[in-house]
């Protein structure tokens, strides 16, 4: 007598139980592939890029310069320089037209020769000639996060906020005196801007770079690939770092450096301030309860403690700006929030939810494949 077989087992047989399951496999592997690239684009979103927030350049021994140069420094009179002045490895005779009455600070020389006054030191010059282009190879080898193409004024009438910005060869000048380039710090006193000029660097006679909402000379550098010249009556802001030279026209103002690494250094009646210490947030104190007495507690008592405040201590030039050490120096809360954190958006404050996210997508996708494993497990098993 021959055996009968269950009514699931013909169904598993039969022809078009056959087809139907060859017809849900595409559906199957489709479910898997959708459910994989969900979970990518949820982790992809959950861990974003961080490149837009620009870090400040170290300049360590270079930081107390205002001016330095390689082959020469000639002044025609009168400039203001707030910081000290550097020539290195030229010797000091190369040194023509500047006085120290014009420096507030120490006019250095790797010898006997130069300005009257002058500190004849070639070990602190050449460590600070080091760290220039240790700061100078460092800043042009951040990755940009805006690329502007060759061409006049790319970035005169941009308001830009913390980030490192590629530009090109302009044949008048990179920024023009038709409209400003400001620069946003959107609250945050740590915003840094680094400018990367693949050419030379040239600013218009009456043109103009300027700080607003926090934004700090000290955070803003600029690395140019050959010459700068500040044309004049022209206003720059931040640390210029040129491979050759650097001339500033009549009246040309800087609320930073001047600091060429193989070039001269030529000035026309101007005024260069160093940044000092760049300002911290202001620190509020935050009351801390703390346990006193087993018979206060008894009693129902607390003891609070403020942690100290007030303005946050400065610090000796340290490449990012500085004073002398021991200032003290404050600046406006930053808002609360994420502060932005220039191109790419701000701090991410959804990072934590998408990541939640990311990972039960991950969790659905691997799910899915192991319905589907055990089904054609089941079918196999069946035929």
């Amino acid at each position: 007598m021959r055996p009968t077989r269950s009514t699931s087992s013909l169904l598993r047989e039969s022809p078009v139980s056959r087809r139907r399951s060859r017809a849900l496999r595409p559906v199957k592997r489709a479910s898997v592939a959708g459910a994989t690239v969900l979970c990518g684009v949820l982790l992809i979103a959950a861990f974003p890029s961080v490149a837009s927030a620009a870090t400040a350049v170290k300049l360590g021994t270079a930081a107390p310069f205002a001016v330095l140069a390689g082959t020469a420094v000639t002044d025609v009179p009168t400039s203001a320089i707030t910081g000290d002045v550097g020539l290195s490895p030229a010797a000091g005779g190369n040194y023509a037209g500047l006085t120290q009455a014009e420096v507030t600070g120490t006019i250095y020389s790797v010898d006997a020769a130069g300005p009257a006054g002058r500190v004849d030191d070639p070990g602190t010059l050449t460590q600070a000639k080091n760290d220039l282009t240790t700061a100078y190879v460092s800043a042009f080898g951040d990755l940009a996060t805006t690329t502007y193409a060759a061409g006049d004024n790319q970035l005169g009438g941009k308001t830009l906020t913390t980030g490192v910005y590629a530009f090109g060869h302009a044949a008048t000048a990179n920024i023009t005196a038709a409209s400003p380039l400001v620069l946003n710090g959107n609250g945050d006193p740590g915003a840094v801007f680094v400018f990367q000029a693949s050419s030379d660097l040239v600013t218009a006679s009456n043109s103009v770079v300027q700080l607003e909402n926090g934004a700090q000379a000290c955070n803003v550098f600029w690395v140019v690939g050959s010459s700068a010249t500040l044309s004049s009556s022209s206003t720059m802001v931040g640390t210029v770092m040129a491979l050759t030279s650097a001339t500033l026209d009549s009246g040309a103002t800087v609320q930073g450096r001047i600091l060429a690494r193989n070039g001269a250094v030529t000035l026309d009646a101007n005024t260069i301030t160093i940044p000092s210490t760049c300002a911290a947030a202001s620190i509020t104190p935050t009351p801390t309860t703390t346990p006193v007495s087993p018979a206060a507690t008894a009693a129902g008592a607390t003891s609070t403690t403020t942690a100290p405040g007030g303005t946050t201590p400065g610090s000796s030039f340290t490449g990012s700006g500085g004073s002398a050490a021991g200032a003290t120096t404050s600046a406006a809360v930053v808002p609360t929030g994420f502060p932005a954190t220039g191109s790419g958006g701000a701090a991410h404050a959804a990072s934590g939810v998408l990541i939640g996210l990311g990972l039960l997508g991950l969790a659905a996708g691997l799910g899915v494949t192991a319905l589907v494993t055990r089904r054609r497990t089941s079918d196999t098993s069946g035929t």
